[in-house]
């Protein structure tokens, strides 16, 4: 029998597959490979990069429907005691019942690589792991689709749920523009495609002969990730305005030839990815980084699928640019909320059209003149991101829905949801801590998650702490100053408590 292509594949997945929150729904197998798929010198930035695997364990959220069953891969084993703090929070079935439909599988494989690699290269697994799926009933969702999990699902013959690595266009910067001038979103002042120093610079002077009042551009990788291929370049110091035109040229030439870059090697990227240049957005009273999350559905006989936002958050940023994703809360600012989500709905629209599938989200910059926010979209990101496990966790221990008239979360009692979340609560004297000894003291705090007062800490990247002295965690509360409560208690708690112990 002749295998069936990638595209072929796809059009097996049915549209009531991707419906998360069911307590009933059709029987299904759900192979989960939370891989980092990405440029090698991207993976090289992440601390702990295999154990950021873990951050989907939020999507056993699909084993409360009791005809699914789950297949989870990662690098290396998972401990016991961190699948459990994640089933024990799930509500209205028992953690029996939920683990003994869950399978865990391993490469036994801590090296710094994407994980869908280390399972092509091992045919064996793979083997075992299409034994547990059972034809015409299973899908693999990912973190991120690359050629990598285009060829696990071409192996393994099963259909995966998510955007075909064909249209990544449409999650590269240049890409994100066009779909942004597309549906009318607003969006910086920037430069086309470029794929050579030269045009760069070029593209640079005449962005700002264009608008002469800016101070500071951005320089952006057409595929970078989690801001690691963006950098600003100021242009005030530059004196720009007494120049001629050659000479203001000359000038820009060495101010990027110096761009302190995060990515390592980023000029000889230019030729393959390009990059590209946009106004640096500044001014007004406050800035802020919001952003918007959501699905697209697998459509029915050719027809694009059902486009649904999720979430919208404002998102932490920092780092040596200002710019690498830390962490969010939830939900955004009342007072662009239901913007945002108005062009998350038009971008996913037209992403649906284009034929992607599954999560996307679009990050915009908010700053506020006087009594008016102005929102401004920066880039699409077709894959999860670090705000979709918050969220997951939210909806795993919750069983709530997001109100689409007002962006907020409702617990079933119609209560508001709010938390605040990390993928970097670091410190060195965290660094020999066991997840067991974390959880005792969070219990002993009594700031774990409590369902009957829906507040509490929820916690990920276990895997990270005795090495790294990092963690992940997601803080819930009934306001947004609770959510802030219970985060700055949990990270004063874990703090104390670490160094009581002689950490």
């Amino acid at each position: 029998m002749t295998p069936l292509s990638f595209r072929e594949l796809q059009a097996q997945l049915q549209p009531e597959w991707s419906r998360v929150n069911q307590a009933q729904g059709p029987d299904m197998d759900v192979l989960m490979v939370p891989s980092l798929s990405m440029d090698q010198s991207q993976i090289d930035l992440v601390t702990g990069a295999h154990h950021y695997e873990e951050r989907q364990l939020f999507s056993l959220i699909r084993l409360r429907d009791p005809g699914v069953r789950m297949v989870y891969a990662t690098s290396k084993p998972l401990g016991e005691l961190v699948v459990d703090a994640v089933l024990e929070l799930l509500p209205g079935v028992p953690t029996s019942h939920a683990r003994r439909r869950l399978h865990l599988v391993d490469t036994d494989d801590a090296s710094n690589r994407p994980l869908t690699a280390k399972l092509l290269e091992r045919p064996a697994l793979l083997a075992r792991i299409a034994e547990l799926l059972r034809p015409g009933r299973s899908f693999i969702n990912c973190f991120v689709v690359s050629n990598l999990e285009k060829q696990l699902s071409e192996r393994l013959q099963v259909p995966l749920l998510g955007t075909d690595p064909a249209l990544g266009y449409w999650g590269s910067k240049a890409g994100s523009r066009e779909l942004f001038a597309r549906c009318g979103v607003p969006h910086p002042p920037g430069s086309p495609l470029t794929h050579s120093l030269d045009d760069l610079t070029e593209a640079t002077a005449e962005l700002w002969e264009a608008h002469p009042e800016l101070r500071q551009c951005v320089v952006k990788l057409n595929e970078g990730f989690s801001g690691e291929g963006n950098a600003p370049l100021p242009l005030a110091p530059l004196q720009l305005a007494e120049l001629s035109g050659s000479e203001r040229r000359r000038r820009l030439r060495q101010a990027l030839e110096a761009l302190p870059m995060p990515s390592p090697g980023w000029k000889e990227q230019l030729g393959p990815q390009g990059a590209l240049v946009e106004a640096w957005l500044e001014g007004g009273e406050a800035l802020r980084s919001p952003s918007v999350q959501g699905t697209i559905h697998p459509g029915s006989a050719g027809k694009p699928g059902l486009v649904e936002v999720l979430s919208s958050h404002e998102q932490v940023l920092g780092g040596a640019s200002g710019q690498t994703y830390l962490g969010c809360s939830f939900p955004a600012a009342e007072p662009y909320r239901l913007a945002l989500m108005h062009h998350g709905q038009a971008v996913g629209e037209a992403l649906a059209k284009e034929g992607a599938l599954e999560r996307y989200a679009v990050d915009f910059i908010a700053r506020r003149f006087n009594d008016r926010w102005d929102l401004q979209a920066i880039e699409v990101n077709l894959r999860q991101g670090g705000t979709t496990h918050p969220y997951m966790a939210l909806s795993a221990i919750t069983s709530g829905t997001l109100d689409p008239a007002s962006g907020l979360y409702r617990a079933p009692s119609g209560q508001a949801l709010h938390y605040k979340a990390t993928d970097n609560l670091t410190a060195p004297h965290l660094r020999g801590l066991l997840p067991v000894d974390l959880i005792d003291i969070v219990a002993e705090a009594g700031l774990h998650f409590d369902p009957a007062q829906l507040r509490g800490s929820v916690f990920h990247l276990l895997g990270c702490l005795s090495e790294y002295g990092k963690l992940g965690m997601t803080c819930i509360g009934r306001s947004a100053e609770e959510a802030e409560e219970v985060y700055a208690a949990t990270e004063a708690e874990l703090l104390q408590a670490a160094r009581r112990l002689g950490h």
